[in-house]
């Protein structure tokens, strides 16, 4: 059994043990084997040290505090079709090769938070595939059963973590390449919102939908990854900046949509695992609903079969034929026989697909899908590279064309021992909601880590999004109470139910309609129940805007010290206010005055 740490909890606490970046990443790269598919290229040893030379500096200017470096000396690999300067970039082509002088953005971010890349991945060629074998490097195999293909195009990404080698990776995601690995392999695989994750240094497979995306082996991993990976980069004419309106988290009973009609393509055992995740999601409080897939499948065939090969083909300019994987090649040339006007006519098929992906998408905090339909052997492949590699997209290729974030969870194992996957589906910047779901989804099922072997253990609580305001709420806005809508309708999400310090008092205030508490600071309080939501940031303002006088937004101090945003009123409005301080909460007052015998 390996040594080495796992998760980024294992690698931090062995480095607050005493253990130095030095001596485990020198044995981490001294134990890997040469022989290994899933590399194309590793660090050298001049490599490793300048790393660990700006890492110790690093370290020093923040006066030695681990914590300021939440990534220190967590070692991570790369698709080799992303930039790290010094490095020979190949997209699996070697008369591609090329070194380059500059980090890719997100290597730039990953490094500055001290991360330690390890390595260079292999890749479908040109990120071609959805498979693992059109690489002149070799066939990455499934990291569980050799005979079987890993999933691809990032297919090394997700071998490295599925095997415990690295921490993390980045892959990229354009059909399903950083979801259908992840579910052959029993990792994470978060495919970000398109433009949160910049793409400055990445070799394009389809510029307009590319992602960069993330293989872990939690979902807090993954997630922490793209917190300091994404954000606007002016660079890349694809980044976007984060409009901070979509909510941050899934409530207890989400509600959550699976296709009307569901393809295995006689993979009875992927069905199975479906099937059971599906009961389970049932069983964890989710309700369930079928909804029309036509104009997902519809879109998903649209990548493959129409305009957007031509995107690959014009990536690939320069590089001779020749040089070319022959299914990337013949692929490739498909590009050519598109017009300009074959281009438009697509763009508006995948607008209106869109437009009703969209509307289906409305009141579902998310779609469920199989990450892929069907697993297949490196043998069967050959045989049919062009047919399977097209079952294994059925439920990834339409998610960039229609804008929409996704997270590729583990479901279970088969009868043969292989894992099988599902992904969550939602609208764009709803990644956080997802990744808020998906690590309770992953503690329930509790499977071991990737192929590792490992128990999943304790998962560390999930943190605040820093894309939302977390708001106390006393009154009228609580759960159930008149105005609860008003945080609803702004995609606000209840987080729990706690008590303020006990420095408050609580009064009903006269005249207001519907009947509303007021919350005044005093040496002499209580601790007064509250609820925490939490508001995509841009809309608090709306939110505050309904708020009448006497009452307004301030600063609140919960019974554990926290403080957070809260309701408090003006002292001028508590002169004529009842104290009901006693009662300990709005809901327990109103409750007492419903059952006051009416008078006759």
């Amino acid at each position: 059994m390996r040594a080495f740490p796992l998760t980024f909890t294992g690698w931090l606490d062995a480095y607050r043990a005493g253990a130095t970046p030095s001596d485990l990443l020198g044995s981490l790269l001294a134990s890997l084997d040469d022989q290994d598919t899933a590399w194309i290229s590793r660090a050298s040893d001049a490599q490793l040290r300048a790393q660990l030379d700006r890492l110790a500096v690093a370290l020093a200017e923040h006066g030695g505090n681990l914590d300021a470096l939440p990534l220190y000396g967590v070692p991570f690999a790369i698709k080799d079709n992303i930039d790290a300067a010094g490095w020979a970039t190949t997209a699996a082509c070697p008369a591609f090769s090329h070194m380059v002088d500059a980090n890719a953005t997100v290597v730039t971010r990953l490094c500055a938070a001290g991360a330690v890349l390890i390595g260079k991945t292999n890749l479908d060629q040109f990120a071609t595939g959805l498979v693992g074998t059109r690489s002149p490097f070799g066939a990455v195999p499934n990291s569980f059963d050799p005979a079987y293909v890993s999933g691809g195009s990032s297919s090394g990404s997700a071998s490295v973590v599925a095997r415990g080698l690295v921490a993390f990776s980045l892959g990229t995601d354009t059909a399903g390449s950083g979801r259908v690995p992840a579910g052959f392999n029993n990792i994470v695989g978060l495919k970000p919102t398109k433009g949160w994750l910049p793409n400055t240094g990445l070799v394009p497979a389809c510029r307009t939908i590319d992602c960069i995306s993330i293989f872990a082996l939690t979902v807090a991993d993954a997630q922490a990854v793209a917190r300091l990976a994404g954000g606007f980069d002016a660079a890349d004419p694809y980044s976007r900046r984060n409009p901070q309106r979509a909510p941050v988290a899934i409530g207890k009973a989400p509600k959550l949509a699976v296709p009307d009609v569901l393809e295995f393509f006689g993979d009875q055992q992927n069905q199975a695992v479906f099937e059971q995740a599906v009961a389970q999601l049932r069983e964890q409080g989710a309700s369930i609903t079928a909804i029309d897939f036509s104009p997902f499948r519809e879109l998903a065939e649209e990548l493959y079969y129409g305009p957007w090969v031509a995107e690959r083909t014009a990536a690939t300019e320069g590089v001779a034929a020749e040089h070319m994987d022959p299914v990337v090649r013949g692929i490739v040339a498909n590009g050519h026989q598109y017009s300009a006007c074959d281009t438009f006519k697509a763009e508006y098929r995948r607008a209106a697909l869109a437009r009703r992906i969209e509307t289906a998408l409305e009141g579902f905090d998310a779609l469920v899908v199989p990450t892929s339909p069907t697993h297949r052997t490196q043998a069967e492949m050959a045989e049919e590279p062009v047919l399977f590699n097209s079952q294994f997209g059925i439920y990834t290729n339409f998610t960039n064309l229609a804008d929409l974030s996704a997270l590729a969870l583990p479901a279970g194992l088969r009868d043969d021992g292989l894992p099988s996957g599902i992904t969550l589906i939602a609208p764009a910047w709803h990644d956080q909601a997802l990744a808020d779901f998906g690590q309770r989804w992953q503690a329930a099922v509790a499977l071991p880590l990737g192929a590792t072997g490992q128990p999943l253990g304790a998962l560390a609580p999930a943190l605040q999004s820093g894309d939302c305001v977390r708001v106390a709420v006393v009154g009228a806005h609580l759960t159930g109470m008149p105005l609860n809508h008003q945080l609803t309708t702004r995609n606000a999400v209840l987080v729990e139910q706690t008590f303020t310090s006990t420095d408050y008092r609580l009064y009903a205030l006269e005249g207001t309609v519907p009947p509303k508490p007021g919350l005044a600071r005093a040496q002499d309080g209580s601790a007064i129940i509250v609820e925490l939501w939490d508001i995509p940031v841009a809309r608090f303002g709306e939110f505050v805007a309904e708020i009448p006088a006497p009452l307004g937004i301030g600063n609140l101090q919960l019974a554990d010290g926290r403080w957070v945003k809260g309701f408090i009123c003006e002292p001028l409005a508590l002169g004529n206010a009842r104290d009901i301080t006693s009662f300990g909460g709005w809901r327990a007052f109103v409750a007492a005055q419903a059952a006051r015998p009416t008078q006759a």
